[in-house]
């Protein structure tokens, strides 16, 4: 069976060329609107990392990152990253950047392990940010203050491409973000799997900001993995909406407040993975090197896709794809990048 969904009477609304430059005004309007939000400044990024140092991101344990060696470092493990969720922390504390403002950068990375279909690919592309914060800021209020403003830049990216690509049709955002716990959201639907859910909330609601993802809940299954020692699990979420073009949520980013000591330990030691502990990342936390922050990830390529009302990832970048995917989209006219 065909993981390539293509919704009946599908058409895309831009061709080829419309897409590379619809694109290019998506990313760098939505670029700089964050930028002025959080008050970031970009910097540069590096594609792969040393594994000893522990600063590649771990998403949820089980993926593998691609890795080779070289010569000229002495055959040490070299990883091709996932994200730059603990490398922008660190990053943070080198540059000397003070509290309220922060970094960002063009990320690019490949998850090999990924699951190819309508949202996945193995070539990720997002911008990865990180500023610093107070210790008073690490609240649930701040939290979701951040949320607000990385919103506002989304609504003033979806008004400039109605504008100037009226085929694409009416806004789809509201003009607020709703914010619900995964624990609230159990409870208003206690029989639904987390991904129904998700998809329940975001179809009433169209942008929603689910927050504290990585806990077990009191059904006694979390609602999501995230790795233990980047977001603080109480002060993190994801910022979800909802896609018509494929009846379901669509997520755009993930972010939270990261661990400070007390949580980090607290969440290594609920997934039994303490050792970290002794990683030169873990310990610059311990022993409060680097600097509190809040940061995450927005996908290029998923904003993309719900700006542009596309289907399928691969109309917005350009990867690799099985034979399956190929065939199904040559099938339904569905040019791939």
């Amino acid at each position: 069976m065909s993981k390539i969904r293509i919704p009946e009477d599908y058409k895309p609304q831009l061709n080829l060329i419309e897409t590379e430059v619809a694109v290019k005004m998506i990313k760098d309007t939505f670029e700089r609107r964050l930028a002025e939000q959080l008050r970031l400044t970009r910097v540069s990024a590096p594609l792969f990392l040393l594994k000893n140092t522990g600063l590649n991101d771990n998403l949820n344990g089980v993926e593998q990152p691609v890795h080779f060696q070289s010569i000229e470092l002495h055959d040490e493990d070299i990883e091709i990253i996932h994200s730059l969720a603990k490398w922008k922390r660190d990053a943070l504390h080198r540059y000397g950047f003070k509290p309220h403002t922060g970094l960002y950068t063009d990320m690019n990375a490949i998850r090999k392990d990924e699951e190819l279909d309508n949202l996945h690919s193995m070539y990720v592309d997002q911008w990865d940010w990180e500023a610093v914060i107070n210790p008073e800021d690490r609240t649930r209020k701040f939290f979701e203050r951040t949320v607000k403003r990385i919103y506002y830049a989304l609504l003033d990216v979806e008004f400039t491409m109605v504008q100037h690509y009226p085929q694409l049709g009416e806004p789809l955002l509201p003009e607020e973000i709703t914010f619900i716990t995964t624990q609230e959201l159990e409870d208003l639907y206690p029989d639904l799997t987390p991904k129904e859910r998700e998809n329940a909330i975001v179809k009433e609601k169209k942008a929603v900001c689910l927050e504290q993802i990585g806990d077990v809940l009191k059904s006694g299954k979390k609602h999501d993995g995230r790795a233990p020692d980047y977001d603080d699990w109480k002060l993190n979420g994801d910022i979800l909406v909802y896609n018509p073009v494929l009846d379901e949520a669509l997520e755009l980013s993930s972010m939270g407040i990261r661990v400070d000591e007390k949580a980090l330990r607290e969440q290594l030691a609920k997934t039994h993975e303490e050792a970290r502990l002794s990683l030169p990342y873990h310990q610059n936390i311990v022993n409060h090197v680097l600097p509190l922050s809040i940061g995450g990830g927005i996908g290029q390529s998923r904003i993309c896709m719900y700006f542009l009302r596309k289907c399928h990832i691969g109309e917005v970048q350009a990867s690799l794809w099985d034979d399956d995917t190929y065939k199904t989209c040559s099938e339904h006219n569905i040019p791939l990048l």
